[in-house]
């Protein structure tokens, strides 16, 4: 029974994670658990188990009297966000490139194909892949934490790539750099990835604040 309920829980959690993601689920509005639950045909205790998991992934927040609601995008959550993944990816992404052995390195080649064929797709489908393609990146044998820590800021930063895709030709030169980083990783080639991955973070953080209004000296 506990494996029905929590593989249930499971499937919830990717089905609101997903409505947050597209915007199905409007920032700040108390989330009601009661018509949600109807809506996907659960009962309430699977749907609370997934809430409390979206809170611990930072995408919603619990307030008193309000249940839970939708955190709203932000500059600063962005700049958090970005700085963090600075500071991990590209050094991960360079030791796995290095490192990767041959079934790991054709899971990365397969991440980066569902991205390239979701290209000029749904802006939301771009992003799932987008994540599975940076956390594919950085995955290497027994460096399980690592890899954790990258999927879950991938997860956060879902919404932002949406956000940064929208303006033309920004998709193009994303698509750009995951193919420059690609190569690069499959050349075992670890300071060009991590240079690579270093100046595509950098420039879509850059993005983010100009969308923002943030302007830096």
């Amino acid at each position: 029974m506990n494996i029905v309920v929590r593989t249930l829980s499971d499937r919830v959690f990717e089905i609101v994670r997903e409505q947050i993601v597209r915007g199905a689920l409007p920032e700040g509005q108390p989330i009601r658990q009661d018509a949600l639950a109807n809506e996907l045909g659960v009962s309430k205790i699977p749907l609370r188990e997934a809430l409390a998991r979206l809170e611990q992934e930072g995408l919603i927040a619990s307030q008193a009297n309000r249940g839970y609601t939708v955190r709203p995008l932000s500059a600063g959550q962005a700049e958090e966000i970005y700085e963090l993944r600075l500071a991990i990816e590209p050094d991960a992404a360079a030791h796995s490139a290095e490192r990767a052995d041959e079934p790991a390195r054709a899971l990365t080649l397969a991440a980066f194909e569902r991205l390239d064929a979701a290209a000029h797709n749904d802006l939301p489908a771009v992003a799932v892949c987008n994540r599975d393609f940076h956390t594919a990146l950085v995955r290497a044998r027994g460096r399980d934490l690592t890899t954790g820590v990258v999927e879950r800021l991938a997860v956060l930063a879902e919404r932002y790539v949406i956000t940064h895709l929208q303006p033309s030709g920004r998709e193009d030169r994303a698509h750009l750099e995951h193919r420059q980083m690609l190569d690069a990783w499959m050349a075992r080639d670890g300071a060009a990835v991590r240079l690579l991955m270093e100046q595509h973070l950098v420039a879509t953080i850059i993005d983010l604040r100009a969308q923002f209004g943030i302007v830096r000296g």
